[in-house]
């Protein structure tokens, strides 16, 4: 079973749970022509929009979808919307959003356009809070389709929750694996600090500046 297919169970889990169901007396696997989700960019768009799998819906002002070159080589993955992504609809928007044009024209030398932008979860959650499994879980059927659909070569996870959704290493720290290169399906994952680390902390560019010059290596 694929990581989209186990991604698509899931969702349909959270569905039936939402309806009532608490569990199944038998499991089947899910067949590879599943069409649960929609093939398109818009149609997953539009499904993303219309989701109410978990509580973050009930507070949300936008989807923040993701956006970008939908055949790039190059994915970035964040962690969730903030609010000027929550009342724009856009991902990776202001002081933050800086970061990752600078990262993406200055460092790397292509274009914003050039790329796709996601993150782990399409909703904002409250204060800024680090999304919840639960939600993660709820959420991760609409990105791995994305990734399936754009195919990137190197997937870039801004930031610890980014890292350890996509891999399932929950214990592992990004200090410690930040810059190195994974393997996540058929795409190089390479984790590295989130931008809103490194508001916090403008010391850390410098590492960020090395990770992506291995990135730019392997374009």
């Amino acid at each position: 079973m694929t990581q989209v297919e186990k991604a698509r169970l899931l969702k349909l889990l959270y569905q039936y749970r939402a309806m009532g169901f608490e569990y199944f007396k038998e499991y089947k696997p899910v067949e590879s022509n599943n069409t649960m989700l929609p093939s398109d960019f818009n149609s997953l768009k539009s499904s993303a929009s219309d989701c109410h799998l978990c509580n973050l819906s009930k507070t949300r002002n936008n989807v923040v979808f993701g956006d970008g070159n939908q055949d790039a080589k190059l994915m970035f993955i964040g962690e969730s919307p903030r609010a000027g992504e929550d009342e724009s609809g856009k991902v990776f928007v202001g002081r933050a959003g800086d970061i990752v044009t600078n990262i993406i024209e200055k460092v790397l030398g292509l274009r914003r356009e050039d790329v796709y932008i996601s993150n782990i979860v399409k909703c904002r959650t409250p204060e800024n809070r680090v999304p919840t499994m639960e939600e993660a879980s709820a959420c991760k059927s609409y990105l791995m389709q994305q990734i399936e659909m754009v195919k990137p070569q190197i997937i870039v996870a801004l930031g610890s929750t980014s890292f350890h959704h996509l891999t399932g290493e929950y214990d592992t720290p990004i200090s410690k694996v930040r810059g190195e290169v994974l393997n996540l399906g058929n795409a190089k994952l390479i984790p590295t600090f989130c931008p809103y680390f490194l508001l916090r902390n403008p010391s850390s560019k410098k590492e960020v500046f090395q990770d992506m010059l291995k990135v730019k290596s392997l374009l």
